[in-house]
């Protein structure tokens, strides 16, 4: 019996053990089962959630390119709508539409987050606790961050839908007054009455409202009735307007939105591309609502508002010029041709190289130049002088317009040393024609004729035209010989312009266009080339003056009194603007002086009155240390020094971006072998990268 016992209670726990273990296994089931559901449920889930980040990042894509497409589609979207007419302005106004700003940002809904629960034995795991408890907290994360962004999302939506109806609500209003005018704003163009016409031209130019997103479109108009000439200024959006994002990609490693950047050459191209196309837009859009064919020329001045860093002030500054004649213009088919291509080389305008800077051009001149230029019976014309330059150049464009050439003036910033670009029609002997304008009192030197001729090879014109207002040495008319440039002085282009209807003169009293008897000028100076130098005579010891002028930037006088190892004294032998003299005033510095564009500063030297310890003077200029300019920012610049006898020595430093500090020239004493002590001048052209600070150092100045 107790045998029996015992197998039985074996039996017993023999069965429970099976039982325990085939619960066991059948938990074990269960529990991975639910660890596949719950992964299959956070990968579904981790899917949707990557998904809907992808198409965001894929919908803000398109809408990039959408807005690059409308920036390259400026000038077809103003030529595929209708003219300018006065009776649009009665018709009914569109209906207010929101489009995309109507539609709220959907809000994330949370069940797309859940994490499907545990089940059966899993619930009772303290592991697949764990597990289950950080997926909830991470899915609780995403949907609350998820959420906050799109309420800000939808916060901006109402902000910017609010502005737009309030802009909509104000062009509403401005349509309907215009509405109620319509009438007289017809006829007022019929009286060709200055305000009235200008006041048509400003509505009919801001009357489309298809402009992109972004773009300003109200003109200011001037109306030249002599001329029969519109002159528009349009305002220009900021390079901003243009994407600086290219795209936008979801990153599944990092969970975030990545923004492809836009190739900076890519956006400068793009935004000139912008800045031709508004021009050509703003031309088209004046002639084609002057039914009556009242405007003989347009021209466009496209600006944009721009920080002066010089002063901090907000400017405008001109982006594009154009000027067309309506015959011209209305010749192109403005549906094929590339915006910038038409506007530079058919029309002749300019546009800025870099407009993003911005960096600004000069504007056309107004009016009809041959009226401008030409003068009443018995007017000798302006004085050739104190023209503006610019004036001065557009004047010289017209003369060789009218003897046959095809011209155009170019930019004042990147023209490479060309003030006027000529073509000479005639299919044997034509060509490139490359023309320099200078408005000069003194003799032209040497190296400007030489400067035409590298300026010349450079562009690839076949010939070269230098034309003054005053004259040339003989050095320069034997560089001429046998090379393809002409040169056309003061006397000769007075000549010229009366030749062919137009005025000018040579001075105030005009003696020179009248061909009377003019006193004799001044000896040219002689010109000293890098480490030349020349023997200074009995009167230059007396006194010797030494200026030097420049058309770039601004630049300061400095002078160095130095010894024979080349050092200064003391510092009261560094004179500058802040030490005015020296050497009880055997060295004087003047004051700057401004006129015809250019600055000049000068300043006096006594080499008689030199202490017996002084054997050099070093003559130097350096640019502003607080602008960072390089003395690459001095423009035609000319040292010149003369005696009281006439004799002048002139030197033109080379325009070098290394330096910011030059030593021009220097005025030394010399004593020839078994002869007598001479002093002497030589042209140098060297500096120092670190500006005043560098040149003052070398020289033994204690700078602090």
């Amino acid at each position: 019996m107790l045998a029996e016992a015992q197998r039985q209670q074996h039996r017993r726990e023999e069965a429970q053990r099976r039982a325990d273990a085939a619960a066991q296994r059948q938990y074990e089931r269960a529990r991975r089962e639910a660890e596949r559901a719950a992964a299959q449920g956070q990968r579904e889930a981790l899917r949707a959630y990557r998904q809907s980040r992808e198409a965001d990042a894929a919908r803000r894509t398109a809408e990039l390119e959408e807005r690059v497409a409308a920036l390259r589609g400026t000038l077809a979207a103003g030529l595929r709508g209708r003219p300018f007419s006065p009776a649009d302005l009665a018709a009914p106004a569109a209906a207010f539409d929101p489009g995309q700003l109507g539609v709220p940002v959907p809000m994330p809904d949370q069940s797309w987050y859940l994490i499907p629960p545990l089940t059966g034995a899993q619930a009772f795991d303290p592991a697949a606790r764990r597990t289950w408890d950080e997926q909830a907290a991470q899915a609780r994360a995403r949907f609350e961050q998820d959420w906050y962004a799109a309420q800000a999302a939808e916060q901006e939506r109402q902000r910017r839908l609010a502005e737009y109806r309030a802009e909509f609500d104000a062009w509403l209003a401005s349509r309907q007054q215009l509405a109620a005018r319509a009438g007289q704003l017809v006829a007022g163009l019929r009286s060709e009455a200055p305000e009235a016409v200008e006041e048509y031209f400003e509505t009919a130019l801001g009357w489309r409202d298809d402009w992109p997103e972004g773009f300003p479109h109200t003109a200011e108009a001037v109306w030249d009735a002599g001329a029969r000439q519109l002159v528009v200024e349009w305002p220009l959006p900021d390079s901003s307007v243009v994407p600086a994002v290219a795209r936008h990609r979801y990153v599944k490693a990092d969970d975030r939105d990545a923004e492809v950047a836009r190739p900076a050459g890519e956006r400068r191209t793009l935004y000139r591309e912008v800045v031709a196309q508004c021009a050509l837009r703003v031309l088209a859009e004046a002639f084609r609502a002057d039914d009556g064919e009242l405007l003989s020329s347009v021209v466009v001045h496209g600006v944009v508002e721009a920080v002066d860093p010089a002063t901090g002030r907000e400017e405008s500054r001109c982006l594009v010029s154009v000027a067309a004649e309506r015959a011209g213009f209305l010749a192109l088919d403005l549906e094929r041709v590339a915006a910038v291509d038409c506007l530079v080389e058919a029309l002749d305008g300019r546009l800025s190289a870099r407009p993003d800077k911005p960096e600004a051009v000069r504007p056309h001149a107004t009016g009809s130049p041959s009226a401008a230029a030409a003068a009443p019976e018995g007017d000798e014309g302006p004085d050739l002088f104190t023209m503006d330059p610019i004036a001065f150049e557009e004047l010289i464009a017209e003369l060789f317009r009218r003897r046959g050439l095809h011209t155009r003036t170019t930019a004042r910033s990147g023209d490479e040393g060309v003030d006027v670009l000529a073509e000479d029609p005639d299919p044997i002997t034509g060509g490139r024609i490359v023309i320099q304008a200078k408005r000069y009192r003194h003799t032209v030197p040497p190296t400007a004729v030489r400067d035409l001729d590298a300026t010349m090879a450079r562009c690839g014109a076949n010939r070269g035209i230098l034309v003054t207002t005053s004259g040339f040495g003989p050095g320069s008319r034997r560089w001429v010989e046998g090379r393809p440039l002409t040169l056309v002085d003061g006397p000769m282009l007075v000549a010229l312009l009366r030749e062919h209807g137009l005025a000018g003169r040579l001075g105030p009293d005009g003696a020179a266009g009248r061909g009377t008897r003019r006193q004799a000028a001044p000896p040219a100076p002689t010109v000293l080339a890098p480490g030349q130098n020349a023997v200074l005579p009995e009167s230059a010891l007396g006194a010797l003056t030494v200026r030097f002028s420049s058309a770039g930037a601004d630049a300061d006088l400095t002078l160095l009194l130095l010894t024979a190892e080349g050092r200064v004294r003391s510092d009261g032998d560094f004179v500058f603007y802040h030490q005015r003299s020296a050497a009880g005033g055997a060295v004087q510095l003047g004051e700057k002086a401004a006129a015809d564009g250019r600055r000049t500063e000068s300043a006096v030297l006594r080499p008689a009155d030199l202490p017996a310890d002084v054997h050099r003077v070093a003559v130097s200029v350096n640019m502003d240390a607080d602008t960072a300019l390089t003395c690459a920012g001095l423009i035609d610049a000319d040292l010149l020094l003369h005696a009281a006898d006439g004799t002048a020595w002139s030197f033109r430093p080379p325009s070098d971006p290394a330096v910011s500090a030059m030593l021009v020239a220097e005025v030394y004493r010399h004593r020839p072998a078994g002869g007598a002590e001479v002093w002497k001048v030589r042209a140098v052209g060297q500096g120092w990268a670190d500006g005043l600070a560098g040149l003052a150092r070398a020289h033994g100045v204690d700078v602090g």
